[in-house]
């Protein structure tokens, strides 16, 4: 672990990040007690009270002074990665959740942890990677989030934000090698595989591309971590990528 570097406000973690990522080294971790312009998927603002949630960010290097090169093709390994990770914290914590697709993670049927990850490509490998990672954690109020939980909720302890965050890291690190090792990266992928909300059951979706609902299983990932989901409708198997199919919660 290069550090755990804690700030008091922040625009957003990963915004710093990229700003900074020519100085940063490999597994620079930049925390803050406050976001006034935190940021999620799809281009929507992550919303956390100060001081009770964690909101941070991890850099991934790769080539000279980080990791082995990653293919951008691979890219999609990151984005499985992280959220296995907090999986992997939450339940050591006794919180029992699942992995949204592609990289949020549901707690009793509401969103307690978003992710967002964001590349830098140099050709056809990736340069550099931001993980930008935000948990509930002592939050028990959502003013303007009715679907959303923290680890609070859920197990009714207060949390310090210090050690779980030290604990977040540790997780994610464990994970590391399925990012160049194919037999680590196929364990990554049963265990994220396994932990999918909705896997296996009939819901509504939404194709993106078409603006059409549908019902469909999710019955996984695909090797390039595309969601898998046979439409009912029609008895198809399709493959969506990242902004192509939206949950209907």
């Amino acid at each position: 672990m290069a550090g755990i570097i804690w700030h008091d406000r922040v625009d957003s973690t990963n915004s710093l990040a990229l700003r900074q990522i020519s100085t940063l080294d490999n597994l620079s971790v930049l925390a803050a007690r406050e976001q006034t312009a935190g940021r999620g998927q799809r281009g929507n603002r992550w919303l956390s009270r100060p001081g009770e949630n964690l909101t941070f960010s991890l850099v991934l290097r790769f080539g000279e002074g980080g990791f082995p090169p990653l293919a951008a093709k691979q890219a999609c390994r990151i984005n499985i990665l992280a959220p296995v990770a907090v999986r992997d914290f939450l339940r050591e914590e006794g919180c029992d959740c699942r992995i949204k697709w592609p990289n949020d993670v549901f707690a009793g049927g509401k969103k307690i942890c978003g992710i967002l990850v964001e590349n830098g490509l140099d050709g056809g490998l990736v340069a550099h990677s931001v993980i930008g990672i935000g948990i509930n954690m002592n939050q028990r109020v959502f003013d303007e989030l009715a679907n959303a939980t923290s680890l609070s909720c859920m197990t009714g302890k207060q949390y310090d934000l210090h050690a779980s965050l030290e604990k977040v890291v540790a997780k994610l690190e464990a994970w590391l090698p399925a990012l160049r090792d194919g037999d680590a990266y196929a364990a990554l992928r049963r265990e994220y595989d396994a932990a999918l909300f909705r896997k296996g059951v009939v819901c509504q979706y939404r194709n993106l591309l078409t603006d059409k609902l549908f019902s469909g299983i999710i019955e996984g990932v695909d090797e390039e971590g595309r969601a898998v989901v046979t439409n009912c409708d029609d008895g198809s198997l399709q493959r969506f990528s990242f902004k192509e199919l939206g949950y209907i919660l």
